[in-house]
C-alpha cells in the first residue's frame, strides 16, 4: 500500500500523477492518500480547514478505483508528523506492507524528520523525482521513481482561484467544482 500525505490544499493533479505512476511501477494495491492536519514545515501559513482538504482528497480518491482516503492525521489533530501517521497505519493495516511517498527532495532531509530513526522501520520510503533530475546521495534505504512531471502547485492553484483564473486542467473537476460552490481561496483566511 502506498502513502501519500500532505497538505493537499488543494489536491491537484501533480500529487495524482506521481502517486498513480508509483502504483503502477510498483505493483502496488492501494495509494492511501492521508491529508494532514497540519504540516511542522508549514505553521503559521493559511490553509483551508482540514473538513474542507479531506472532503477534496475523497472527491479526487472517488476518480480512481486504486485510491483511497485516510482522516488518520486529521482525526488525531495537532502537527502531523511522519512517524504518527505510519505507527497508526500500521496498527489499523498491519498486515500491509507501507510505502510512503513523499519528494526525492525531501529524502535528502529525511534525518530532519520527527524520530527520523524510527522511519525505515515503519515504511518502504519511495522518493518521486521528475524526469531528468537525480537525487543526492542518501543514507536512507529508499526507492526512486521517476513520474511525469506536472508544473502544478497548490499555491498556484490557490493564486489563480484568487486572480479569477480557470483551474479545471490542474485539478479534478469535483474538485474545482468544491471550490467554487464553498467559497475557497477567494479572500485571504480561507474556511
Amino acid at each position: 500500500m502506498g502513502v501519500l500525505g500532505g497538505t493537499f490544499d488543494p489536491i491537484h493533479h501533480g500529487h495524482l500523477a506521481a502517486a498513480s505512476e508509483v502504483c503502477a511501477r510498483l505493483g502496488l494495491d492501494q495509494i492511501l492518500l492521508t491529508p494532514a492536519y497540519s504540516q511542522p514545515f508549514k505553521q503559521g501559513i493559511d490553509a483551508a480547514s482540514p473538513a474542507h482538504r479531506l472532503a477534496m482528497c475523497e472527491l479526487a480518491a472517488a476518480e480512481d478505483e486504486r485510491f483511497a482516503v485516510s482522516p488518520v492525521d486529521i482525526e488525531r489533530g495537532g502537527v502531523t508528523y511522519t512517524v504518527d501517521t505510519l505507527v497508526d497505519l500500521r496498527e489499523q493495516r498491519p498486515d500491509a506492507e507501507l510505502f510512503f511517498i513523499t519528494g526525492a527532495d525531501a529524502l535528502a532531509r529525511l534525518d530532519e524528520w520527527r524520530d527520523a530513526d524510527r522511519l525505515p522501520g515503519l515504511a518502504n520510503f519511495v522518493g518521486v523525482t521528475r524526469p531528468g533530475h537525480s537525487l543526492e546521495e542518501s543514507e536512507w534505504p529508499h526507492i526512486l521513481v521517476e513520474t511525469p512531471s506536472l508544473a502544478i502547485s497548490s499555491t498556484d492553484v490557490r493564486r489563480r482561484v484568487r486572480a479569477g483564473l480557470p483551474i479545471r486542467y490542474l485539478v479534478p473537476r469535483s474538485v474545482a467544482d468544491y471550490i467554487a460552490m464553498n467559497g475557497l481561496y477567494y479572500g485571504g483566511l480561507d474556511d
